[in-house]
């Protein structure tokens, strides 16, 4: 069992940057692929950006160019940084990690871009 907690969210002016992190408990973390999505008020969950264990990256092209996502197996972590950020970015943010069949969630964090 992972247990995965996301930290970092909170309310940035647009234009601004965030980033958030991802703990993961366990071991072989290098093992797992990660994924950040988001789900904004009254829409569905959507992907943000991936990144696999062998270091392969995808991103949202809504996210294409501003946000990195990153990891640091050492410390079981991941991240995601968010740059230029707009209000369209408001959502709360969820940490995915996964192999094979198991997969698990965290909790989520919240970030709002707003003046």
């Amino acid at each position: 069992q992972v247990q995965v907690v996301e930290s970092g969210g909170g309310l940035v002016q647009p234009g601004g940057s965030l980033r958030l992190s991802c703990a993961a408990s366990g071991s072989a973390f290098s093992a797992y692929h990660m994924a950040w999505y988001r789900q904004a008020p009254g829409k569905q969950r959507e992907f943000v950006a991936r990144l696999t264990s062998g270091g392969t990256t995808t991103y949202a092209d809504s996210v294409q160019g501003r946000f990195t996502i990153s990891r640091d197996n050492a410390e079981n972590m991941g991240y995601l940084q968010m740059n230029s950020l707009k209000p369209e970015d408001t959502a709360v943010y969820y940490c995915n990690v996964w192999v094979g069949l198991q997969n698990y969630w965290g909790q989520g964090t919240q970030v709002t871009v707003s003046s």
